[in-house]
């Protein structure tokens, strides 16, 4: 049965790799930053604070993966003052919400080739044994 799953596993990823450009951006790629983005499809300006929190990204690793966002213009960093305190914001731009839905359209494009190459075999069944009371 294991070799069975595998074998269409790699025939799945052969169709898969056949038919489309699996390419994705390696930007968007990395899950801390694909986590940023994702916090940004609102469209709302989301401070430092309220991004770690969503994505429980340490300080230090929330400033680095949104200056690499940044730096390729997926998102715009505007920071300003409060009194004494610097307050930033994280806002996506129109780039980082192209990029991201091209993102989600080949991810989909994997489910549809999964979804067209589904198992025929017939599955074996058993009868139901779960009943406590007969």
């Amino acid at each position: 049965m294991l070799d069975t799953d595998w074998s269409i596993h790699n025939t799945l990823r052969n169709k898969v790799s056949g038919t489309m450009n699996i390419n994705f951006d390696e930007i968007i790629s990395a899950p801390c930053r694909l986590g940023i983005l994702a916090t940004l499809v609102p469209g709302v300006p989301v401070s430092f604070t309220e991004m770690k929190a969503a994505t429980s990204l340490s300080d230090g690793n929330l400033h680095t993966q949104t200056r690499k966002l940044a730096e390729v213009g997926y998102i715009e960093i505007n920071k300003t003052m409060n009194g004494k305190r610097s307050v930033t914001k994280f806002l996506m731009s129109e780039l980082g919400r192209e990029r991201l839905r091209l993102h989600v359209v080949k991810l989909q494009q994997i489910l549809d080739v999964e979804r067209s190459s589904k198992r025929t075999a017939p599955r074996r069944t058993r009868p139901d044994d779960s009943a406590v009371w007969a």
